[in-house]
């Protein structure tokens, strides 16, 4: 239990340490939910596939990605709290990948903006 502390501990210094850019992400993405929200058409259901494609892409290529970025290899990884870290950190790169593309998707997917056959 404790190495989970420990864990959260740190993200929370991390996260102190960026908190503007982590602020600006927070507006962007509350303004892109109100635009989605606001144009008449959205499909919020169509653009659902589409964002958790974009969060398992995302979230495989940070699981990959994140031990290098630290120096670090798959090797050095012995301890389960490691593992439970690695993945939570993709699942949260995933995450928000998919909360930043579904807004987009639902309003890229408005029935008004399908081509029609020629």
């Amino acid at each position: 239990m404790y190495e989970i502390w420990l864990a959260l501990n740190i993200l929370w210094e991390m996260a102190l340490t960026v908190w503007p850019l982590i602020l600006g992400a927070i507006v962007l993405w509350l303004v892109l939910m109100v635009m989605a929200w606001r144009s008449p058409g959205s499909r919020w259901r169509a653009g659902l596939p589409v964002a958790l494609l974009a969060a398992l892409i995302v979230g495989v290529a940070a699981f990959v990605a994140l031990p290098g970025q630290s120096r670090s290899s798959f090797a050095d990884m012995g301890y389960w709290v490691d593992w439970l870290n690695l993945l939570a950190m993709a699942a949260g790169f995933g995450g928000i990948a998919a909360a930043f593309v579904w807004p987009l998707a639902a309003m890229a997917r408005k029935t008004g903006l399908r081509r029609e056959a020629a």
